[in-house]
């Protein structure tokens, strides 16, 4: 397993540039890549101490913030260091205000690991959720480096639980602890003899209720809303869609706010054309008069999980795809929450539909008498929202539970 890792992965790098031409996105991945060392050589001082924090995305990013918040508080004499696998994440959150030092992540070869961990040093490291990398995990591990796996979540068809995965179960044992989300984790890993666990939950539970406390009044927002029973429908995709612009269209007395995943022009106007009522867009609403819209469309990025404060229901996409957004943003504001079919990866979501207050929807006519009964029930609606709010505020802490068990290493450390 080991030479066909690394065979594959050097196949990786001659084939990915190919790519550039035929998608912007693997353009960014690859240009930006070419930076990486570049940043490193101009921005990391010898003289200075750093923490390694590697994130696969901009979901993982917001996970990770919490943990990044904590360790700048608590070891302020240390910087940070952020990569990102994703241009995704990196080309929203590159120019962030926490990490002292942001890039992509060099690709795993055993020549880039060992260049990349020679100009870092890392005194700790952090790997968000997931992103395995078996080269920088073993020579991570070689060199003695503390790392740490924050909110991570293990199925049992990952390659660590094969009977062929012993490659990538050595890679773990670089991990000098592994928080996980939830008991399933921690019983995964536990079957091959991974006793280092803890189960500590979501570090985003942290992040949204923090967001909740920092949130600042929208007034676009309050004079579009005009007291009116209003619906968010945040990052969706062109299969969410197909489910909600009919309810829309036939609805009566309902504002409807958008705010696409994909915001580029093209399909933006494609949102619009299917739309049959007046609609206005974030980038040219100045001007308009608000009230009288039935539609709102976010064409920017940034302002969705305030723009939650201001819905009686929320409706989350991307799970008509294979990746479920956020949930955890419009929960926190005390409201129901209505999604796709697929959800089963992701812990937080199966938790809402287990609690009910979290609804499932297959198809137009299921949310249209969702959406109905929510609106007709505005006691039952109340009480769902509630609910949610309970959950995200019963599972926080997950940040302290982490830094509570570095400090007591370093000072277990420190007796000997």
């Amino acid at each position: 397993m080991k030479f066909l890792y690394q065979i594959g992965i050097q196949i990786a790098t001659l084939i990915l540039p190919l790519t550039r031409f035929f998608s912007p996105k693997m353009k960014l991945f690859i240009e930006g890549r070419k930076q990486s060392f570049p940043i490193l050589n101009e921005k990391i001082n010898a003289s200075e101490n750093y923490i390694w924090v590697h994130v696969a995305s901009l979901g993982e990013y917001e996970q990770g913030l919490p943990i990044m918040e904590a360790l700048k508080s608590q070891y302020p004499q240390y910087k940070i260091v952020l990569t990102f696998f994703s241009p995704s994440g990196y080309e929203i959150r590159k120019n962030n205000k926490i990490a002292n030092i942001t890039l992509y992540l060099p690709l795993d070869t055993q020549g880039n690991v060992k260049r990349f961990l020679d100009l870092v040093q890392p005194k700790m490291v952090f790997f968000i959720k997931y992103e395995f990398w078996p080269n920088y995990l073993h020579e991570l591990k070689k060199r003695n480096i503390p790392t740490y796996l924050v909110s991570g979540i293990f199925r049992e068809n990952q390659l660590f639980f094969k009977s062929y995965g012993s490659y990538y179960r050595e890679a773990l044992k670089a991990f000098t602890h592994l928080f996980v989300q939830n008991e399933t984790s921690k019983k995964l890993l536990q079957t091959i003899n991974f006793t280092n666990v803890t189960v500590h939950g979501d570090t985003r539970f942290d992040r949204v209720s923090q967001i909740v406390e920092q949130v600042q009044p929208l007034n676009f927002i309050e004079q579009f809303k005009n007291n009116s029973t209003t619906i968010v429908i945040g990052s969706s995709w062109i299969d969410d869609e197909n489910v909600y612009v009919p309810y829309i269209n036939s609805s009566k007395n309902i504002k409807f706010i958008i705010a696409p995943h994909n915001i580029k022009e093209e399909e933006i106007s494609r949102l619009i054309q299917k739309i049959n009522k007046k609609v206005i867009r974030f980038s040219n609403y100045q001007g308009n008069d608000l009230a009288t819209a039935d539609v709102f469309v976010i064409d920017t990025i940034g302002i969705l999980t305030q723009i939650y404060a201001y819905a009686d229901i929320a409706y989350v996409g991307g799970a008509f795809k294979t990746g479920l957004h956020n949930i955890l943003e419009p929960a926190t504001y005390g409201i129901p929450v209505v999604i796709g079919p697929k959800y089963a990866k992701f812990q937080e979501a199966k938790d809402l539909v287990s609690l009910g207050s979290c609804f499932v929807v297959n198809n137009a006519e299921e949310l249209s008498s969702t959406f109905n009964n929510l609106i007709l029930n505005t006691n039952l609606s109340k009480e769902l929202g509630q609910k949610n709010r309970d959950f995200v505020l019963k599972n926080k802490n997950a940040t302290q539970v982490v830094l509570d068990f570095i400090v007591n290493r370093k000072k277990r450390l420190l007796t000997f």
